[in-house]
């Protein structure tokens, strides 16, 4: 009898670190169908998570769910931030802990300027990050500070989605699926700026089908499947893992 091979790692025995942001027991639903069957994970303040998987493993619903939107509905276990709990908040007041979800259809404020988009996001005063220090990180942005954001090309338009969420000085970045429907030059564009935001500090959870590009970025990678995690370590590991990555993200 053939038995599927168990890639999954208990995640608080296998790290020494403190967690910064941590998912103990999460079950999440959408209406009937139950789509995170119990998942739990560290995130190290500092690091690079890929969360991945194939469509339908219930990746965006964990992003959702731990940025505390009002779907999916989340009926039992944990979320905490930087030693505060999360899971009882609206997604108003995860935000305001600092938690910022950059969705995948980025959510671009009609006739507003790119300006006008981070100035209405942006706390204040500023703790650190200034509009003019967006503008370094995203010089595009800068070049079309007065053009309204909707008119933006997509890749620009994520970049302003993620520049939106920087604006309120988030502790922790979710990124749904950046990349999407981007032309190569300009992932590569998003991803140097990711690293830029990683040696500065950030923490991130990045939801990606690009599973390669996701898995050279990060530090670490939590593989969905079905609602479960079947495997969490290093995205080295899963590089190195032909098996692995054929069972579970086919690439």
């Amino acid at each position: 009898m053939n038995v599927r091979p168990d890639f999954s790692k208990n995640a608080n025995h296998a790290e020494t670190a403190p967690a910064f942001l941590s998912v103990w027991d999460m079950h999440a639903y959408y209406g009937e169908s139950y789509i995170v069957q119990g998942i739990s994970f560290n995130v190290h303040e500092g690091e690079i998570l890929a969360l991945l998987g194939r469509n339908g493993a219930g990746k965006t619903t964990t992003l959702r769910a731990i940025a505390r939107l009002d779907d999916p509905q989340v009926n039992k276990g944990e979320i905490w931030l930087d030693h505060k709990p999360l899971h009882n908040m609206k997604s108003y007041e995860a935000a305001g802990v600092g938690l910022g979800l950059v969705p995948e259809d980025r959510r671009i404020i009609p006739g507003l300027t790119v300006e006008e988009n981070l100035k209405l996001a942006q706390i204040a005063p500023p703790i650190g990050w200034s509009i003019d220090r967006l503008y370094d990180l995203f010089p595009r942005l800068g070049e079309r500070r007065n053009q309204e954001g909707v008119t933006l090309s997509g890749g620009e338009q994520q970049m302003l989605s993620i520049a939106r969420a920087l604006a309120r000085d988030v502790k922790v970045l979710l990124l749904d699926e950046p990349y999407e429907g981007l032309a190569p030059v300009i992932v590569d564009e998003i991803e140097k700026t990711l690293r830029v935001i990683k040696e500065q500090g950030m923490t991130t959870i990045l939801v990606e089908q690009n599973a390669v590009r996701a898995l050279q970025l990060a530090d670490r990678a939590v593989i969905l499947d079905t609602g479960s995690i079947v495997f969490d370590g290093s995205a080295a590991e899963v590089l190195e893992n032909e098996e692995l990555r054929a069972e579970y993200l086919a690439i």
